[in-house]
């Protein structure tokens, strides 16, 4: 059942600003992003053959693009209630410090034990999962963010949860991976000896420090072959995205309320899920003629998907076993470099968003890991939190923005996300202080190598 459309959103946010409906950005866009495809048929995924791999309802719910509202079940918003509604910050401090006549405005997702925006989609996969009375989920993680937070969904509902975990994120972020094994999760180091698609993906790249990509094909092994298990996952999908919409609902809740109109809105960039859930309904305004603004995914110099890839159907995974999907992307074959990037070191990006990107609608830009490190060290010390590896490419971006206002006298207001804390990334800031973190940026011939391999789709 979906709310009517016609009715504004705000009906829907209880008194605390909390959003008792996801919105479906997919709704309002005139041109809908491309259907998944069944790899073998290269026709449109079903919800019986999506339902093979997701639970039920998130099949239904990544197939649809009709529906503006859906309805958050009370047993979801009953524990969003523990952390949500999230802060939206006006950064004074920053804005000070660099002595801009900007306004800048962060959406804080760290307030919660995973340190992140994650959670709002896996208490969400995991109340459908036990709905549907499975044993449990598996999944992949990155930085290890999405693992936390699935991890405590799926102990707060009883469910079994299976992570498998990048390789050079399981190495370089042992107390994250502690987190999930507090929450009773099981925590594979990515790509492993553990399922056939692993075991091809070492064989392959011996030596390998993984990819998400590696680590979604031997997930979604370990779901289908095993019986009362799905595969979840934390970002790309358009599921993904909705639940993640609770972002920008209350971003703009807030903003409506004090009367304050953004400019410019800006994203990191890995899979595409914070992004989307920020820019979604200020995005609908825009495509319904409404309003009017600029929005920026950022993406790492090291994967930038958006920028470097090509908009063309490829594989959601490494091994090749997922359902084929329309994106920009550097092809699943794409080994990022092993840098701190993190949960943005993914080859593709969300349908939905590439789609955007196609028409203009959206920005992309990419920012280099020490820039990154520099924008952090520099937001922690005058907003007083130390910001994750991903967020910290939107604040780049955002600091740049605010620099340009100061030169041009714009007083423009800048949203961005801060999608997470960094307190499980300190591997990252000891290599930052000690001046040996490096940039890396792929070779035309290496994109060029990966996209070759392109599934041949009419």
């Amino acid at each position: 059942m979906s709310v009517e459309r016609e009715i504004p959103y705000k009906i829907y946010l209880e008194e605390s600003e909390m959003p008792v409906a996801w919105y479906n950005l997919r709704a309002d866009m005139k041109k809908k992003p491309a259907p998944m495809l069944n790899p073998q048929t290269l026709q449109p995924a079903t919800i019986d053959e999506l339902s093979a791999v997701f639970c039920k309802e998130l099949a239904e719910q990544e197939l649809n693009t009709t529906d503006a509202y859906i309805p958050i079940p009370e047993g979801i918003r009953s524990f969003y209630k523990m952390y949500r509604p999230a802060p939206l910050v006006r950064a004074y401090c920053l804005e000070k410090h660099l002595g801009t006549p900007a306004k800048i405005y962060y959406k804080f997702e760290g307030n919660n034990t995973s340190g992140s925006h994650k959670l709002n989609s896996a208490i969400a996969q995991a109340y459908y999962a036990k709905k549907q009375g499975l044993k449990g989920v598996t999944t992949e993680t990155g930085a290890g963010q999405w693992g936390t937070a699935l991890s405590m969904a799926c102990s707060y509902f009883d469910l079994d949860c299976k992570v498998f975990m990048v390789k050079v994120s399981y190495e370089q972020k042992p107390f994250r991976r502690e987190v999930m094994r507090t929450y009773g999760a099981s925590v594979t180091p990515s790509p492993s000896e553990t399922t056939a698609v692993g075991r091809k993906i070492l064989a392959a790249h011996p030596g390998t420090g993984g990819s998400l990509g590696c680590a979604v094909s031997e997930a979604v092994e370990c779901a289908t072959s095993q019986e009362g298990y799905r595969y979840v996952l934390g970002s790309v999908l358009n599921q993904v995205a909705l639940h993640q919409s609770v972002i920008g609902l209350e971003t703009k809740a807030a903003l409506d309320k004090y009367g304050v109109k953004a400019d410019i809105i800006i994203g990191c960039a890995g899979g595409g899920s914070n992004l989307a859930g920020l820019i979604a309904p200020f995005a609908g305004e825009k495509l319904r003629g409404e309003a009017d603004y600029r929005f920026i995914a950022v993406e790492p110099a090291s994967c930038p998907s958006f920028t470097r890839g090509k908009y063309a159907y490829d594989y959601c995974d490494t091994g090749m076993i997922c359902p084929l999907a329309k994106m920009y992307t550097l092809g699943c074959d794409f080994m990022p470099a092993p840098h701190h990037a993190g949960g943005l070191r993914y080859h593709g990006m969300n349908s939905m968003l590439s789609e955007l990107y196609d028409q203009g609608i959206l920005e992309a830009t990419t920012v280099k890991q020490t820039e990154v490190f520099q924008a952090a060290v520099e937001f922690a010390r005058v907003e007083g939190i130390l910001p994750a590896p991903e967020s910290s490419h939107a604040i780049r971006v955002a600091m740049d923005e605010a620099i340009k206002c100061k030169e041009t006298g714009e007083e423009k207001t800048i949203v961005f996300g801060l999608t997470g804390t960094g307190y499980f990334d300190m591997v990252a800031y000891e290599k930052h202080n000690n001046g040996t973190l490096t940039d890396y940026i792929p070779t035309d011939e290496e994109i060029a190598a990966a996209l070759s391999k392109l599934p041949k789709v009419d």
